[in-house]
């Protein structure tokens, strides 16, 4: 190397070294100020992942220091894989792209599904409206009002694929409590499993409470539909319905059943990738959570319908660590339902 060549590229280093270290040394506000916050959401417009991270887009803004543009933006793929991807390998690493994650992507990496090629426990959870609450429910012509009924005659449920918790929860519930659902698969979305319900194509399904609630409260009033069985924090409106867990009697059995309904503890999770700073992370995790306090946030979550109990990301950081520690032998007796 020349000596001109050698003096550029040691000027160049300085340069890079002193770029690097401006950055680091701004505050999280001189950090925002100016700039685009992307909320990335790997699933389709108008279910209830698209509509949490929307929701939260829209005030969020207020509480990031600087006060960023924050835009939305849906990103589908593999389930929501493919935005998880992204958000681990390309995204900038400065706090500026934050992912609505699926929240079995850490059941999913722990049981070791080929579709989860990044580490959930690198990235750095910022917070979710609510846990989830995940139910199997029958029509009224299925002829069962119990779990228990439920174990001695075929009920056909619908679900969208392998690997969606359509599909993954009454395959847990045939698995470990010996119920006898027949599970159909390949319905575009849960709209259509409604559908193919009030048609009599299928007599049950999984959905969560919060969304029966808000997309369906006249079948709840009149009947329609039954809860026999749920995962997820107890609830005062489902008192009479039995908790899946509770069912399992076996320890090992029961930390199985916990991983594959692990999700419930993470509701709609926003995450934002692993290496940024940590005061940028503290601050994403701050503003997020005045967003949960914020009036015209909680007045709008009212009038759509949801239920906000914030679950803090420091709380989901630990619940994500602890899915990924389940030990490998009762992982792997889990994959061939949620991969």
């Amino acid at each position: 190397m020349t000596r001109g060549k050698c003096a550029y590229r040691t000027l160049a280093l300085i340069f890079l070294s002193t770029a690097a270290g401006a950055a680091q040394a701004q505050s999280p506000a001189e950090f925002y100020k100016g700039k685009n916050v992307n909320v990335l959401i790997g699933t389709s417009v108008g279910g209830e992942y698209d509509l949490h991270a929307r929701l939260v887009a829209r005030f969020i803004g207020r509480y990031i220091p600087g006060n960023p543009v924050v835009v939305p933006q849906n990103m589908t793929g593999g389930g929501g894989a493919k935005m998880g991807a992204y958000l681990a390998e390309v995204a900038a690493k400065d706090g500026t792209n934050i992912g609505m994650m699926a929240n079995n992507f850490p059941a999913m990496q722990a049981a070791g599904v080929d579709l989860i090629r990044f580490d959930l426990g690198k990235f750095n959870w910022i917070g979710s409206i609510s846990p989830t609450v995940e139910t199997m429910t029958v029509w009224k012509s299925a002829g069962v009002n119990t779990i228990e009924e439920a174990k001695s005659k075929e009920i056909i449920a619908g679900a969208t694929g392998k690997g969606a918790i359509t599909y993954t929860f009454p395959g847990m519930l045939n698995e470990f409590l010996g119920t006898k659902f027949k599970i159909v698969s390949g319905y575009p979305g849960g709209n259509d499993i409604n559908l193919a319900m009030e048609r009599g194509e299928v007599q049950a399904r999984n959905n969560t409470w919060s969304s029966w609630k808000v997309t369906k409260p006249e079948w709840l009033k009149n009947g329609d539909i039954k809860v026999l069985v749920y995962a997820g924090p107890r609830q005062a409106d489902l008192k009479d319905v039995p908790i899946a867990s509770d069912l399992v009697k076996d320890p090992d059995t029961r930390r199985i059943v916990d991983l594959i309904t692990s999700g419930t503890k993470l509701g709609r999770p926003l995450a934002t990738n692993g290496g940024v700073p940590a005061d940028r992370v503290a601050a994403l995790r701050e503003a997020f959570d005045k967003t949960m306090q914020d009036p015209d946030f909680l007045k709008e979550a009212a009038q759509s319908r949801v239920d906000v109990d914030p679950v803090r990301g420091v709380d989901m950081q630990k619940v994500v660590a602890d899915v990924l520690a389940t030990p490998k032998p009762l992982a792997e007796r889990a994959k061939s339902l949620i991969e």
